[in-house]
């Protein structure tokens, strides 16, 4: 998805899609049921590693999108540090009331989300929307009509971005030539819209029409791109599964908090 950022290949780019998101899934609900607070530190450290060296993407470029992940992920949580139970009262002010164990229970659900996200960045970083499509069709049977469908839907996002930048550029010209008030509030945005819907409506109903010439439809087809399951499925799983153990074992021998339960 993000090929122009791409530095380098790693074993991630060959692994199967429907893997990586069968891995993400079970790993979602996995951490759900860690209540250890080392072991989802561990974890989430380990997971951070794991993006910055199998990413394969600009450093800059990772560690923006992760930032931005792990702010929200800290700000979602601060409902519950702030106002969560407990007994062991690190600071009072008003309704706002910290605790040992709220800061704790806080941070756990910031790791579980900081975790999760990094491995969510690592598989998007690593994957080409078109072979999440073509692996549809090919293993789980997505009617191709359907699959590509969302795969020319996908694709004309960018052409919308476009032409959006290419209109505003276009009225910025004729406003310096018209009155203002003809284009103020509401009619500015009418400027902006109505063209911009008739332009994608027609662009797509030509696709439509193109797709449907080439024979986008029912009945069996061939592929152009073949996505098989290979053995560097089983290296992502053997690499995951050692770090979800690694992380067990580090939090049993090299405790930060040894807090074993922060529900």
């Amino acid at each position: 998805m993000y090929e122009k950022w791409k530095t380098r290949t790693t074993f991630m780019d060959h692994v199967n899609i429907l893997t990586k998101m069968i891995v993400g899934v079970l790993l979602f609900f996995f951490v759900i049921f860690i209540h250890r607070f080392d072991v989802m530190l561990y974890m989430a450290i380990m997971m951070f590693l794991f993006m910055l060296i199998f990413s394969g993407t600009e450093i800059k470029v990772v560690l923006t999108l992760f930032s931005i992940i792990a702010l929200f992920s800290v700000t979602s949580s601060l409902f519950m540090i702030f106002y969560g139970d407990g007994i062991h009262t690190l600071f009072k002010w008003g309704i706002i009331h910290i605790t040992t164990e709220s800061l704790f229970r806080g941070l756990h659900l910031s790791l579980r989300t900081i975790m999760v996200s990094a491995l969510g960045l690592t598989i998007a970083f690593t994957t080409q929307v078109v072979m999440i499509f073509y692996s549809l069709m090919q293993h789980l049977k997505v009617k191709p009509k359907y699959a590509y469908a969302f795969m020319a839907a996908i694709r004309m996002v960018p052409l919308m971005i476009e032409s959006f930048f290419q209109l505003r550029n276009s009225l910025k010209m004729r406003y310096e030539m018209i009155d203002s008030s003809q284009y103020r509030g509401f009619k500015r945005i009418k400027h902006l819209l109505i063209p911009l819907m008739s332009q994608n409506i027609r662009k797509a109903h030509r696709l439509a029409v193109a797709m449907e010439k080439k024979g986008f439809k029912e009945g069996p087809r061939t592929y152009y791109y073949y996505v098989p399951f290979s053995f560097y499925d089983l290296i992502f799983l053997a690499v995951i599964a050692i770090l979800v153990f690694s992380a067990f074992l580090m939090a049993d021998y090299w405790p930060v908090t040894a807090l074993n339960d922060v529900r």
